[in-house]
């Protein structure tokens, strides 16, 4: 059994969901999330490129969806990005995730 991440095969929600954060989070504004990968969506927030309409995806999304991905900027992803999990907090199945899962013929995550 690979203790790789499933995510590492998945990136559906990176492709199928608008990535908002707070506009502070953008590296002009002190933050890691470079500004030229990001749009403004409110005076307080900005999204991720590609998120923004359909079909999503991801500008900073490396590969195909569902077969292998990566995060061109992982270590500077938004905190949106950071806190969306497989599992929530209780350990329950994250409906969010299974839905984007859905959408490209994946199965849901199990423990």
């Amino acid at each position: 059994m690979s203790n790789e991440s499933p995510c590492l095969t998945c990136g559906a929600c990176c492709a199928a969901f608008r990535v908002s954060f707070y506009w502070g989070e953008c590296q002009s504004a002190g933050g890691t999330v470079p500004d030229e990968l990001t749009l403004q969506v409110t005076l307080h927030h900005a999204c991720m490129k590609g998120t923004e309409k359909n079909p999503v995806h991801c500008t900073a999304l490396v590969g195909t969806p569902g077969e292998r991905v990566s995060c061109n900027i992982y270590e500077n992803r938004s905190s949106t990005c950071r806190e969306f999990d497989i599992f929530n907090e209780d350990g329950s199945v994250n409906e969010a995730c299974v839905r984007a899962r859905a959408f490209y013929g994946l199965a849901p995550v199990s423990r």
